[in-house]
This record gives structure tokens, sequence and C-alpha cells, in this order.
């Protein structure tokens, strides 16, 4: 009867101590796993950029957390990115803002021409600027950063020295970038960057539009020998998280995504750029590309075809009860 009674307390005295043990675990015992949609392919810029993101995430977690990457589309393609996120088909999604002007305004005026002169410098002035207006469109998700590709210029197949050489000249664009040709007196042509490098050998566009890390990346500088550096404007992307899934998160999960925000920004926007120059040494090494600078009596004149963009933009956002000319003077102050 004894023997019982002292295996029976011990029994219980080692389940009591288990139970103790395991309710003091750390949250860390279970591993979070974290689905991350993207939309162009694994190689580009963006998606370089969130599996950097996946990597530092991870070691700074200490394995706690583990991301999952979906580049190129197979999770959420690039227009249903915010709405996928919201509705918890992916945890994280990473979208360009330039492809819905109307949902994203104020952080849609970074994509203004407005001079930002990199990446780096438009990935700051961008995150600046959400920090400062918390726009209502980011309210339903929780950023965890923010950046910007390189400023466009135009590559093609014919040099283009002046307004004069832009005059009807078939160049690839998207989004805002279409109504500037437009404004320069090109045709600015829809398709999307992988179909230009057929259309470009077939002569159905004499060049495109872009930031310049393409014509290494898609070999653009195979068929367009000139690049005139307007270094005219920037797209604008934001990587969000559905924000039930982020409320539960460890505290100490939580900290290490906000310290990354600020840092993740700066880092792709230091990648772009060391992109864009890696780009550039390449074309003019192995395709001889020549690279026109306009002078500075020239690009006034270009940069004055664009005036009426800014001043559309400041219309309509001033209908949406937004401080137009506050917005548009602080990208023009952040990015000094």
């Amino acid at each position: 009867m004894v023997k019982r009674l002292i295996f029976t307390f011990t029994l219980f005295l080692f389940s009591f101590v288990t139970c103790v043990l395991v309710s003091q675990t750390p949250v860390m015992a279970g591993k979070i796993k974290l689905n991350y949609a993207n939309f162009p392919p694994a190689p580009t810029f963006p998606c370089v950029q969130m599996e950097r993101w996946k990597v530092e995430v991870e070691k700074r977690t200490n394995g706690q957390v583990q991301v999952n990457t979906f580049p190129g589309g197979t999770l959420l393609g690039a227009k249903g990115m915010m709405d996928g996120v919201v509705a918890g088909q992916a945890d994280i999604g990473n979208i360009c803002m330039a492809y819905q002007p109307g949902r994203f305004i104020v952080t849609n005026a970074t994509s203004l021409p407005l001079g930002i002169k990199d990446a780096k410098t438009g990935s700051l002035t961008l995150l600046k600027i959400y920090e400062k207006y918390k726009p209502k469109a980011f309210k339903d998700v929780v950023v965890l950063t923010m950046f910007t590709n390189a400023p466009g210029n135009v590559m093609s197949k014919v040099p283009v020295r002046s307004l004069a050489d832009m005059k009807g000249l078939d160049l690839r664009a998207s989004g805002g970038a279409a109504q500037i040709l437009k404004a320069w007196g090109a045709n600015p042509v829809g398709m999307p960057m992988p179909a230009t490098v057929e259309a470009l050998q077939k002569g159905t566009v004499k060049g495109l539009f872009s930031s310049l890390e393409v014509m290494k990346d898609f070999k653009f500088a195979e068929n367009c020998k000139y690049v005139t550096m307007t270094e005219t404007v920037v797209y604008p992307f934001a990587v969000v998280m559905n924000k039930a899934k982020y409320n539960s998160l460890p505290a100490n999960v939580k900290k290490v995504m906000m310290n990354l925000k600020k840092e993740q920004a700066l880092w792709t926007g230091n990648y772009m750029d060391e992109q864009i120059k890696k780009s550039i040494a390449w074309s003019k090494k192995s395709e001889n590309v020549e690279f026109i600078s306009l002078s500075p009596k020239e690009k006034a004149k270009w940069n004055a075809k664009l005036d009426f963009i800014i001043a559309k933009w400041i219309k309509g956002a001033k209908k949406k009860g937004l401080p137009a000319e506050a917005i548009i003077n602080n990208i023009k102050t952040f990015s000094k």
C-alpha cells in the first residue's frame, strides 16, 4: 500500500513538473510557415529582394520562421496580389502600385516625373511618404517594406537625340510610361516585357522605355544599340502582409520584420542601382551601345512636355481630399 502511494505521488510529481516545463517552452518550438507571393520571374530584382528578405527573416529568428517563396505569379498574379493577401490566399505579397494608380494615389505620386535620380533615393523617398501619410489603401494589410526601380530611359534601334527623333517612334511601354511617351510624340505599344524581345527582332517596335537593367537581363542590347538617358520616372513597389497573420506572430518575430523595413528598402535600392551600373558597362563593352546624354536645354524641353501629368495628378488627388501640393513638395524634399 505504501509502495503504491509512493508510486502514485512520484507519477503525479513527474506529471506536474512536465506540465510546468511545457508551459514555459517558448513559442518558437513550433515553426511558423509563411507563403510569400511575387509576380515577376525569379531572376528579376523584386524577386531577388524577396529571397534576401526570406534569408534574413529565417536567420534572425533562428529558424523559427520558414518563408516559402512563389515567384512568377505561381501563387498570385500582379493585379490580384493586394486583394489576395487581404483574403489570405498568400501571407505576404509584393505589389507594383503603378498597376493600380487609382487605388494607391498617395504612394503612386512617386511615379510622377519629379526627378528622382536612382532606385536608392526612390526607395527611401517612397517609404518616407508612406510613413508620413499612412494611406488608407493599406489599412487592411501590414507594410513590411517599400522600394522602387531605377528611372526609365529610352532604348532604341535608332538614335534619339531630340524630341524630333521621338516623333512616331514605336516604343514598348507599360503603365504611366505610355502617357509619357505619347507626350514626347512617340507611339507607345503595350506588351509584356518578355514579348518585347521578339517584337524588337521582328521590328514590331523600335525600342522600349524602362529602367536599364533590362539591357542585360533581357539582352535588349543586342537589338537596341542606342540609349537616350531621360532618367524620367520610377515605379513604386510594396511588400504587404495579411493583417490577421501578422497579428498572430510572436513579438520577437514582429520586431525582426519591422527592423527590416527600412533596411530592406535601402538594400533593394542599392542592389537595383548596382545592376544598372553592371548593365550599362556590359552593354558598352559587349554590344557597343551608345549612351546619349541630353543637353540641359534639350532635357528642359522634354521635362516641360510632362508638366501636365503632375498637374493632372494634383487635380485628381485634391478631389479625393488629399493634400496634393504637400505630397509633391515632400517627395521633392525627401529625394534631394
